[in-house]
């Protein structure tokens, strides 16, 4: 008789348990090339596994990629962890407003972008809007080649932004006093850098969230406010005369920047959904991870834990305690 109640016992333990785990809430988060993504993604992935008790995996992919797998709903990617608009708004358009099985998220934080100086260099020469940098006297301290132009960095190759900047030092009226660069980004940390050590003056395309925030004391110029009659861009995937096609001659648009969760999550994990719809952050958040990662080096899954170790009201906000 004991033998048998302990077996009774034993079984319904293994099946408490089998329940248990067929019943654990689990979430796959696409992973994006940037840093900013990706450290949203492990903090997501941290606040699953350590507060909700959920399964979390990583799953790399582009932007296609990540929404076509939303869109399928078969749980193979389930959420977008930094969603840009309008950059992105292709995608949203498709299958947040046009198929619908897309949710995105209420809580954007925002993105920013424009051109930086160091501060140093900016309050010692006066600088505060972009059109300081077509001043002679600006232009000769930002001279590092001696071929009488000052280098700005308008962004890596192959970057759409980078098109944007090129137009733009044309439209501001500053390519008699400014030779536009590109080059790949740790170039830019690297010169960077050293005009600050130097004392050099430099200029380069920015922006927010991003370690650049963290690793030096910088500044984002002024620019005439965003104007859409006056911000007609045409990329060179569209039309092999795009530079000449494009105007841009006032400051890029706000961007909204925030999670997107397949619509099929809900009813498979209840609870990882809604986190995901309180879920917030501010680009400083994002500006502060990215420098932990790609500034200091450190792993990303570190960083978010000791993030959510050092905000527990915020994390308890997020899953509604």
């Amino acid at each position: 008789m004991k033998h048998t109640l302990r077996s009774l016992t034993a079984a319904a333990a293994l099946a408490l348990l089998s329940s248990t785990a067929l019943s654990a809430e689990k979430v796959n988060i696409g992973v994006p090339s940037w840093t900013g993504a990706q450290a949203i993604a492990h903090l997501l992935k941290a606040v699953v596994e350590t507060r909700i008790g959920g399964e979390a995996g990583m799953v790399p992919g582009n932007n296609a990629t990540i929404f076509q797998a939303m869109d399928q709903g078969k749980g193979d990617i389930d959420v977008h962890p930094d969603v840009w608009l309008p950059n992105q708004e292709a995608f949203t358009k498709k299958y947040v407003d046009g198929t619908k099985t897309v949710t995105l998220s209420k809580n954007p934080y925002e993105g920013n972008q424009g051109f930086c100086v160091s501060k140093k260099f900016g309050e010692a020469n006066k600088i505060t809007d972009i059109a300081d940098l077509g001043r002679p006297d600006v232009a000769a301290k930002m001279d590092s080649d001696g071929n009488g132009k000052g280098e700005m960095w308008i962004g890596a190759p192959g970057w759409a932004s980078a098109n944007v900047n090129e137009v733009k030092a044309r439209d501001y009226g500053l390519l008699d006093f400014i030779e536009p660069v590109r080059a790949e980004e740790s170039v830019k940390t690297a010169r960077v850098k050293d005009s600050i050590a130097k004392d050099e003056g430099y200029a380069f395309y920015c922006y927010k969230p991003h370690a650049i925030w963290y690793m030096f004391d910088v500044q984002m110029l002024s620019e005439p406010k965003y104007d859409p009659a006056n911000y007609i861009m045409v990329q060179p995937s569209d039309d092999p005369d795009w530079y000449n096609k494009s105007k841009v001659a006032t400051k890029d648009a706000l961007k909204n920047v925030q999670i997107a969760w397949s619509n099929s999550l809900k009813e498979r994990s209840p609870a990882i959904t809604e986190f995901f719809e309180r879920f917030q952050l501010t680009a400083d958040d994002v500006s502060s991870f990215a420098f932990e990662i790609s500034g200091n080096g450190r792993d990303p899954a570190e960083v978010a834990k000791e993030w959510i170790e050092a905000n527990p009201k915020r994390v308890d906000a997020w899953l509604g305690l």
